[in-house]
């Protein structure tokens, strides 16, 4: 079995890993937080000296970062992964990244005989700590049963989407309908709100047409809807996929006038006191600005079946 070590124990990435350390993998983990480093020693993982010490101890490294920044700056700089690694070692980005990150890492990997796959998460933070995470998997078929393992710990629905660099496009196509949807829900339960309607009832109506969507019926009734609207997922990692979406599309020639759109709507939500807040906050940003009752079901309630 491979040995790995795994750098960035946030909110997604430290349930991901506590579920490889759970799972019997060998662990070496690095966080810049101290309080992280411990939850995973606590279950009985290695500490090392940063990403050159991660890269020096494991035969997988992975990386669960914040954006392209801190990716690049770990992966590629000077006393960074790559500068430290040998032939044979495969490094798995996890990280929601500039698609022309992932490619510069993979061929900077290429040239010192390194794999590079990359594995951006899909679902919810607590999907994480529950171990059933969503991964869309760019990689060579060698390297894609070599950390198949690794994927299987850590979630429950795995999609090889090709070569290097698909798995990032793949999330950056997903996140566009997940956040922007965010959106549409706010304006919708805004403008429910200023109707008076009775809120349940109508998420019933929703539920039952092709209006309804993921975010409305999954997520939303255990977050904003209950009241709670501690990150998962915050409006500021929300704003940055759309600012990634947008300057892929734009490279692409692809119009996103509806992305465009959305993303201004998270700036200024961003600016107040929401910047922290889980994205489906959305719906208590807008409602702030109108002066209308922010949507609240009645305690206990479930979307129906």
């Amino acid at each position: 079995m491979d040995t790995v070590g795994f750098i960035g124990l946030g909110r997604m990435g430290g349930g991901m890993a506590a579920n490889l350390k759970r799972k019997g993998f060998d662990l070496a983990v690095h966080d810049i937080s101290t309080a992280a480093v411990k939850k995973l020693t606590d279950l009985g993982a290695r500490t090392a000296n940063g990403a050159a010490g991660i890269a020096q101890a494991s035969d997988v490294v992975v990386t669960m970062l914040p954006s392209s920044v801190e990716v690049e700056e770990t992966i590629l700089g000077a006393d960074g992964i790559l500068a430290n690694s040998k032939p044979g070692q495969l490094i798995m980005d996890m990280s929601t990244v500039d698609p022309q990150t992932t490619d510069k890492l993979a061929k900077a990997a290429a040239a010192k005989g390194v794999a590079v796959v990359d594995a951006p998460v899909g679902r919810l933070a607590w999907h994480a700590d529950r171990g059933e995470s969503l991964f869309m998997v760019g990689a060579s078929d060698a390297d894609f049963k070599r950390v198949e393992p690794l994927l299987k710990a850590m979630g429950t629905t795995i999609f090889h989407c090709g070569k290097v660099g698909t798995g990032i496009r793949t999330k950056l196509v997903n996140n566009l309908l997940a956040i922007t949807l965010c959106e549409l829900n706010a304006e919708a339960l805004a403008l429910s709100q200023r109707f008076e309607l009775d809120l349940t009832k109508t998420l019933n109506v929703l539920y039952n047409t092709t209006a309804t969507n993921g975010q409305l019926k999954v997520n939303w009734p255990n977050k904003v809807l209950s009241g709670d609207i501690e990150p998962g997922f915050t409006i500021d990692l929300a704003h940055k996929d759309l600012s990634l979406i947008l300057a892929a599309a734009n490279q692409a020639k692809v119009p996103m006038p509806m992305v465009a759109a959305a993303r201004e709507m998270f700036s200024l939500a961003r600016t107040g006191k929401h910047a922290r807040s889980d994205f489906s906050a959305m719906a208590d940003a807008l409602c702030e600005a109108a002066g209308i009752e922010k949507p609240r079901v009645p305690k206990g309630w479930k979307p129906p079946v």
